[in-house]
C-alpha cells in the first residue's frame, strides 16, 4: 500500500477461501451475464473470469433452476461465488443448500423478519457471508419520503438499518455495498457510511455504462474511494464481457499502487512520426499477457529514435520505424530486428523473464 493511502481497518470475513477486510488484499468481484441455470455457458464466462484474475463471482438467481444450477457449477469453478437474490427468501435459502459461499441481497425487499431471520439462520447453519447491496433504486419508501429522494444519507440510513437487524438475528459475517449510478452521491454515502462502521465494503459505481462512461465513473468512483482508504474488494459495472470489468479493476489498483497483477503496459498515444499501426500491436500484446502474472512494466512505443528515452523506466519495451524494431531494457537498445517481428521477440523477451 503506497504510503499516501491509510486504508481504514476493518472486520475481517471469509467468503469462501477468500479474506475481505482487515489486511487482506483488496478483491477483485465481478459478475456473469449468462443464464444461471445454463450452467455450460455460465461455467464457461466463469472459466474466462478466473484466467482474468477474477477472485469472486456472482451469479443471479431469479429462480428455483437457477438456484439449483449452483451446485453443478461449483463442482467446476475454483473462485468462491455468491448468490444474488431478490425477493424471495426461499431462493436464498436454495442457493446456500446448493453450496453458494455468500449471499448478496437487500433485506428491505426480502420481506418479514421471519423470512430474513430464516435466510440468516441457514447462512449460519452453512458458515457462509451475507452481503447487504443497497442501491439507490431500492430503498424503502419511508426513507425515500424522509429524505426526499435517494440521498446519499437514505442510502446509509438503508444500509444500518439493515445491518443491525441482521446484528440482532446474531449474524455477524457482513459486507456492505452502497451504490449509486453517479459518482458523487457514490462518494458520498461510502464516506458517511465507512465513519458509521468497520464491517468490510465492497466498492463500485452501479449501472456505470458502456465501456468508455463505465470505465471512467468507475475509475473516479472506485478509484477516488481507495485513495481515502475505503474499500475491501471492488466490482467494475461495464455494460460489456464481464473480463472487462476485471481488467480494468486490476488496472485502478495498478495506478494507485495498491497491487500489482501481470504486467504494466505503458504506451505512447502515436503522433506524426508513428510510421506502425501501434493501436493493434498493444492490442496483441495485452492479449496474449492477460493472464501473465510477471509484475514488470513494458513499454511499446511508436518511434525508435525517442522510444527508449521516454520509456527508461520500463523493464523491457519496443519500437518500431521504417521497417526496424527494437528492444530495449531500461532505455538501452539491446537487438535489433525487422519491424514485423515487434509482438514475436517482446513476447518472447518476457517468457525468458
Amino acid at each position: 500500500m503506497p504510503f499516501f493511502i491509510k486504508r481504514k481497518k476493518t472486520r475481517q470475513i471469509m467468503v469462501g477461501n477468500v479474506l475481505i477486510g482487515g489486511a487482506a488484499p483488496i478483491a477483485v468481484q465481478s459478475m456473469t451475464n449468462t443464464f444461471t441455470h445454463d450452467i455450460s455457458a455460465t461455467v464457461l464466462q466463469i472459466k474466462g473470469l478466473e484466467k482474468a484474475g477474477c477472485e469472486i463471482v456472482r451469479v443471479a438467481v431469479p429462480d428455483k433452476e437457477a438456484a439449483e444450477a449452483i451446485s453443478k457449477i461449483k463442482k467446476k469453478i475454483s473462485v468462491p461465488l455468491i448468490a444474488d437474490i431478490h425477493f424471495d427468501y426461499r431462493l436464498a435459502i436454495a442457493s446456500v443448500k446448493a453450496g453458494a459461499d455468500g449471499l448478496r441481497l437487500n433485506p428491505g425487499n426480502i420481506g418479514s423478519r421471519k423470512k430474513i431471520k430464516a435466510v440468516v439462520d441457514c447462512a449460519k447453519e452453512h458458515d457462509i457471508s451475507i452481503r447487504i447491496g443497497v442501491n439507490s433504486g431500492s430503498l424503502e419508501k419511508d426513507l425515500l419520503k424522509k429524505y426526499n429522494g435517494a440521498s446519499a444519507e437514505a442510502m446509509v440510513e438503508s444500509a444500518v438499518r439493515h445491518v443491525e437487524l441482521l446484528q440482532s438475528l446474531d449474524f455477524s459475517r457482513i459486507k456492505i455495498s452502497i451504490k449509486a449510478s453517479d459518482v458523487n452521491r457514490t462518494l458520498n454515502a461510502y464516506r458517511l457510511l465507512s465513519s458509521k462502521t468497520d464491517l468490510p465494503l465492497h466498492v463500485g459505481v452501479t449501472e456505470a455504462g458502456g465501456l468508455y462512461s463505465g470505465i471512467v465513473k468507475s475509475s473516479l468512483g472506485i478509484g477516488m474511494l481507495l485513495a481515502e482508504g475505503i474499500g475491501d474488494t471492488i466490482r467494475v459495472s461495464l455494460t460489456r464481457d464481464p473480463v472487462e470489468e476485471v481488467r480494468v479493476g486490476y488496472e485502478i489498483l495498478k495506478a494507485l499502487e495498491i497491487r500489482r497483477r501481470g504486467p504494466d503496459i505503458i504506451s505512447c498515444p502515436t503522433c506524426g512520426r508513428c510510421k506502425i499501426d501501434l493501436f493493434d500491436i498493444v492490442k496483441q500484446v495485452e492479449e496474449a499477457l492477460i493472464s501473465n502474472l510477471l509484475p514488470i512494466k513494458i513499454a511499446i512505443m511508436g518511434c525508435i529514435v525517442n522510444g527508449p528515452g521516454e520509456a527508461k523506466e520500463a523493464d523491457i519495451g519496443i519500437a518500431g520505424g521504417d521497417g526496424t524494431g527494437i528492444l530495449f531494457k531500461k532505455g538501452k537498445v539491446i537487438d535489433t530486428f525487422p519491424q514485423d517481428k515487434l509482438v514475436e521477440v517482446l513476447l518472447k523477451e518476457v517468457d525468458k523473464l
